[in-house]
């Protein structure tokens, strides 16, 4: 049974920025059961609009009958700073002004995400992570935390992302926040500020999400006559208003500036030396048709993280088959245990 959660930090957070948040509040979830030794957990890191429960966006993972059976495993989920799930994020109220944060949010990044993270399996009293999984931005967070805190993650699983945000990536991104910052209504201090430009920015995403063949197969017009109202015309203004009715252009742009921030190295010397430092079994699963996190990101951290293995999915979805490819990915994952198993020491 799915439960629902919130952990409370009261204590001021610093901040990769050198800003602070005075205490904060992650949402999170827990399914199945935690086992006498405490070694079965499975920590999943959503993606950029994603949420805190994985029964809701990675059903064909998680569940009853799935690779991640709550009979087996005991699943964590929490909610990252700065998004509208739950957890702190903009539209909090600021405990030193009680007034919702708006655009006075601080930046934020995935390391301290990822610190946040740590807090709450501290207060868990979770002493090793089994598995650590997350896709696109949920796995450049897992590889994080697979740095800063090599001791405790078993395996990890990092499925379409990379070491450091591409220059691509990071252009895409920027793009996406142009749209939202031509919208007029921006600069208010409302909840609703800026939900024209998000929509535009949505769609702008959903080109990077995709591939040719998904627009090729999904999206071609029967009719021969057509001169207007394409529809993938209709498709990309549906995608736009889908999340405008569920998310907000304050955390969109707060977390894909966390995002393009993604850089292991930072820090650290240079990428190779902190990919050096992973010490759990790794795989690294990449989409062949993804043009937002190339294949060749997940090759490079195979090259560089020991003990990793690295498959490709062929999907008509590009990035987006991260979250719709559960029949391969699952095969995938499966092999990865069995070969993990019989290389670990006894």
């Amino acid at each position: 049974m799915l439960e629902e959660r919130n952990f409370q930090y009261s204590e001021n957070f610093s901040l990769e920025s050198g800003e602070f948040l005075p205490g904060f509040q992650l949402f999170y979830t827990t399914f199945g059961t935690l086992n006498t030794q405490r070694d079965n957990v499975v920590w999943v890191c959503h993606a950029l609009t994603g949420n805190a429960n994985p029964l809701e966006w990675w059903d064909g993972l998680f569940g009853e009958g799935r690779l991640y059976n709550p009979k087996e495993y005991f699943v964590v989920c929490a909610n990252m700073l700065g998004s509208c799930y739950g957890s702190t994020g903009p539209l909090s109220t600021n405990p030193q002004t009680n007034q919702p944060f708006f655009h006075s949010f601080p930046a934020i990044t995935n390391r301290d995400n990822v610190r946040a993270f740590d807090l709450l399996r501290q207060h868990l009293e979770l002493p090793q992570i089994h598995t650590l999984i997350g896709g696109s931005m949920g796995g450049q967070q897992a590889l994080e935390w697979s740095i800063m805190q090599p001791g405790i993650v078993k395996h990890l699983i990092q499925i379409a992302s990379n070491a450091q945000h591409s220059p691509w990536g990071i252009a895409f991104n920027e793009s996406q926040r142009m749209a939202i910052q031509s919208d007029r209504s921006w600069q208010d201090n409302s909840p609703e500020a800026g939900l024209e430009g998000m929509r535009t920015a949505r769609a702008i995403a959903l080109l990077s999400y995709r591939h040719y063949r998904t627009y090729q197969t999904t999206q071609q017009d029967e009719s021969l006559d057509k001169l207007t109202d394409y529809r993938a015309s209709s498709y990309q203004r549906y995608q736009g208003e889908k999340l405008a009715r569920r998310f907000n252009a304050f955390s969109y742009w707060v977390l894909s500036c966390a995002m393009d921030s993604h850089h292991v190295g930072r820090g650290r010397g240079n990428v190779e030396a902190a990919l050096r430092s992973v010490k759990a079994k790794t795989l690294q699963l990449g989409i062949e048709t993804d043009m937002l996190f190339l294949p060749r990101e997940q090759q490079f951290l195979n090259q560089h993280i020991s003990n990793s293995q690295i498959a490709l999915i062929n999907s008509d979805y590009g990035h987006d088959g991260f979250l719709l490819e559960f029949s391969k990915l699952s095969q995938h994952i499966k092999q990865f245990y069995q070969s993990a198993t019989i290389l670990s020491p006894q």
